[in-house]
Formats: structure tokens, C-alpha cells, sequence
């Protein structure tokens, strides 16, 4: 059983598109864990940690007062709640952005055209210091949902909203106009946190750079002449050096590599045309180096 006192309590959103990232990621890491409908917390049967499910916007309080030691947030809901915690790291995953958007019918010619006017957002932190650094001044009526709708029953010439796709703005006959910040999922961290749990993220983070590493490469196994070896090794160095292994049939052999897999991309097409055949791409469910 761990030490109590290293075990690390992980705030997660308890449903929507970051959860399910979050729980794919700890799936991916082999931390086990339940998280049923209406589960409010659970325990993981093999690693050091429990986790609650929270709201998204509640996560970076809980954090800050250390009813949670970490959480995984979206980084737009951490900056506009100004909750005191550390970000530790950035995820990569859950991207969006938050955009302002006009009814498509407006003829728009930059952020100065809200001078004098209205935007309803969820955001006000965010939208408010994008005007000030834009020297603009607009009022900006905060709501908590349903954005979209508020130019056309005339609360606002705009909005300020999540965007991903773009097709909730072009459903409600919106055009997005300005992207005012861009977001990911970030892990957060109470600044208070002890030695030992600290261990224990340090732990954790090691098994999330492994899966993350890994998703950019790809084992790469071929077969090449004998005589143009030296020029597909050229092509494919691998993480040290290639693995070449003899093959049955005579002046040939295989070769065994790593790479990332833009890198392959780009030089199939010279490893084909340097003599390689049965060629394998396979990925890597972990990666330490």
C-alpha cells in the first residue's frame, strides 16, 4: 500500500471533450481507475492517486486551496478564474481557441469597430485585457451560457466565445473575426505541494512525456541490399543508430529504426527509390530515452 501521504489528489473535469482526454491519457499511462456516471471520486488500484470529478471552472480553486494537489484544465477556464496555482505542464490536447464573432452579415474592419459597443462573453477577464492592450473600449456583458444568441435578441453587436470547429458560431449565422487567445489542456499544481507527493508527480509526469513521446514516432523496420545500406541509414538515422540485422537470403539485410514520423514522410519516398522493400511502419505505445 503507498505512503498516504504521497498519494496525489488529481482534479479532473467530470464530463465533455477534456475529460474524455484526460481519461484516454491515464488509460494510456496504465493508471487504473473508475470513473462511472455520477462518480464524484475514486481511487486508483495501482498508483499513487485519487481523483475527483469536478466541474471545469471549479478545478482551479480546488487547486489553489489544496483540496486538490494537481488538475488537468483547460488553460482558458485557468487564466480568466486568476486562481493562484502552478502550471506545471502543457498537455497538447483539447486545443481550441477563444474568438470574437459578428453576425456573418457585418461588414467587419478590425477590433476598433467595437468601440463604443457591446460583446457578451463567458470570458470577461480574457476579452477585457485583449481590449485593453488593443486600446479599445467596449462593454462587455458577462453570461454563463449560450453566447451565440445574444446580437440577434440585440444584448450585443458581438461575441466572445469557445470556438473549435466554427460550426455553433455558423448554426446561430455568426462569423468568427478575431482569435483573442488559444488554448490546451495544462496540468495544474498547488504551490504548497510536500516532498512526497511531489515524488509521486514526478512520476506521474514520466509516464505522461513516455506516451506523448511516443505518438510523434515510429518503429520502422525494412529490407535493403547490402550495397545501399550506408545510403537508407543516411535517411533513417533512429534515436542512436539503426539496428541492421542479416538476412536469410544473401546480400540483403533488414533494418530496424525509430524516427518521427514527419521524418519518415518526408524521405519514403528516397527509401523506396534507394532500394528498400517490405517496409513496416508500427507505433510505439511508450517511449523513454
Amino acid at each position: 500500500m503507498p505512503n498516504s501521504d504521497s498519494i496525489l489528489r488529481i482534479a479532473l473535469q467530470k464530463s465533455g471533450r477534456l475529460s474524455e482526454d484526460s481519461f484516454r491519457l491515464f488509460k494510456e499511462c496504465g493508471i487504473k481507475f473508475e470513473s462511472g456516471t455520477g462518480k464524484l471520486k475514486t481511487s486508483s488500484s495501482n498508483f499513487p492517486a485519487e481523483f475527483l470529478f469536478l466541474r471545469d471552472d471549479d478545478i482551479p480553486g480546488y487547486v489553489e486551496d489544496g483540496v486538490a494537489d494537481i488538475g488537468i484544465v483547460g488553460e482558458n477556464v485557468f487564466i480568466e478564474t486568476n486562481r493562484k496555482a502552478e502550471t506545471t505542464y502543457r498537455l497538447g490536447f483539447s486545443k481550441c481557441r477563444l474568438s470574437i464573432a459578428v453576425p456573418r452579415g457585418i461588414d467587419y474592419q478590425g477590433i476598433d469597430d467595437f468601440q463604443g459597443k457591446s460583446i457578451a462573453t463567458s470570458y470577461p477577464r480574457i476579452l477585457g485585457n485583449f481590449l485593453k492592450e488593443k486600446g479599445v473600449k467596449a462593454d462587455i456583458h458577462e453570461i454563463s451560457g449560450s453566447v451565440e444568441i445574444a446580437p440577434s435578441i440585440g444584448l450585443a453587436e458581438g461575441v466572445c466565445d469557445i470556438v473549435s470547429s466554427g460550426s455553433t458560431l455558423l448554426s446561430n449565422g455568426l462569423k468568427e473575426v478575431e482569435v483573442i487567445f488559444r488554448s490546451e489542456a495544462i496540468l495544474i499544481t498547488n504551490k504548497k505541494l510536500s516532498k512526497a507527493k511531489h515524488d509521486t508527480l514526478n512520476k506521474l509526469l514520466f509516464r505522461i512525456k513516455a506516451v506523448q513521446t511516443a505518438q510523434n514516432y515510429k518503429y520502422i523496420l525494412l529490407n535493403a541490399p547490402n550495397d545501399k545500406l550506408q545510403d537508407i541509414i543516411n535517411m533513417i538515422p533512429g534515436m542512436k543508430s539503426p539496428t541492421i540485422v542479416p538476412l536469410a537470403m544473401e546480400g540483403w539485410s533488414s533494418i530496424h529504426s525509430v524516427l518521427e514520423e514527419n521524418q519518415f514522410w518526408e524521405n519514403i519516398e528516397a527509401i523506396r527509390s534507394a532500394g528498400a522493400e517490405g517496409i513496416l511502419v508500427i507505433p510505439i505505445e511508450k517511449m523513454i530515452y
